[in-house]
Order: structure tokens, then C-alpha cells, then sequence
């Protein structure tokens, strides 16, 4: 029998897709954050929808600058990027803090984390759900993808400490090409 659940919890149940990291550039000043809430809203050009909170300190450096870097973590980095979550750039160069490797980007200013699988370069596409959600749409401009990284297994955040790791594949038959 079904039970009722708060309200509160609702997110638990809906994650979008795997923990990403994502790096700012702004005026010198380098940082990465966390980020669970993104999406596919299109493929070509790819568009990613994202929340960025307005406290969070990337948040004023993606308005700013209009891009952005959103690199993919595998479960070996699972304990480097909750700590990235569990710290403000405005208090620490959380690279350095943290242990991880900025690499320069091709398109824009924000770096790429080396030890990802992979990396989008992204700018600012729309801003229209900004001032009312926190949602940036952004496209992708380049993508990067570590050949060395064979299969990673992702982690999907269930909220408050809580994460699953990416498991068994299965193929379905598909109609999408």
C-alpha cells in the first residue's frame, strides 16, 4: 500500500542524471562546484538545462562571463567531488584544496578537469529562466572524452549524502539512431 511522502523529499525520487562538476572562470579567479540538476533539452546543437543556485559562487561568475565547463566524474572521483560540494570557492581554490587538474579548454575560459572522463565546453544560450529558477540553458560548443577512461560508472546523488553508482548496462531495442 502506498504511503504518503513529504514533499521535501520529491527530488530523491527524480534525479536528473549523474553528478557533474562545473567550472567558472571569472576575472582570474577559478572555480568548480557540484551540480545534480541538468538535463538534455536538445541535440543538435546540444543544450543542457542546469540549476545554479544564486548563493553558490558560480553562480555570478556564469552570468558574467556566459560560460562554463561541465565535466563528467567516474565513481573513482566520488569523495574529491562531494568535497568540491562541501566548500565555497569564495573561501578556497578548491583545485588546489582538493587535489584536481585544471586543463586549458579550446573555446572557452573556464578550465576542463583532467581527471574526468569527460568535458563539455558550454556557454550561456538563454537566461529567460534565470531570474525565476536558477535555470541556465546552456550549448554545448566542444566536447572532450578521456579514451584512457574505459566504461566509467557514474554517481547519481538521492540527496543528503546519499548517492548511487551507475550499474549494469542493458540494450533495448530502439527506434533512436
Amino acid at each position: 500500500m502506498m504511503k504518503d511522502l513529504p514533499l521535501a523529499k520529491v527530488y530523491q525520487l527524480l534525479e536528473p542524471g549523474p553528478v557533474v562538476l562545473l567550472t567558472t572562470s571569472r576575472k582570474g579567479r577559478v572555480n568548480v562546484m557540484t551540480m545534480s540538476w541538468h538535463m538534455m533539452v536538445e541535440f543538435e546543437p546540444p543544450l543542457v538545462a542546469c540549476v545554479v543556485s544564486g548563493a553558490n559562487y558560480s553562480f555570478a561568475a556564469l552570468r558574467a562571463t556566459g560560460e562554463c565547463v561541465i565535466s563528467i566524474p567516474a565513481v573513482k572521483l566520488a569523495s574529491k567531488v562531494v568535497e568540491v560540494g562541501n566548500c565555497s570557492g569564495r573561501d578556497v581554490d578548491k583545485f588546489a584544496a582538493i587535489g584536481l587538474t585544471r586543463a586549458p579548454a579550446a573555446k572557452v575560459a573556464a578550465p576542463l578537469v583532467a581527471e574526468c572522463f569527460a568535458n563539455l565546453e558550454c556557454r550561456v544560450a538563454d537566461t529567460r529562466l534565470v531570474n525565476s529558477y536558477n535555470l541556465f540553458i546552456l550549448e554545448v560548443l566542444k566536447a572532450w572524452k578521456d579514451p584512457a577512461q574505459k566504461n566509467p560508472r557514474t554517481i547519481h546523488h538521492h540527496g543528503y549524502g546519499t548517492f548511487v553508482v551507475d550499474g549494469k548496462t542493458i540494450k533495448l531495442k530502439s527506434k533512436m539512431r
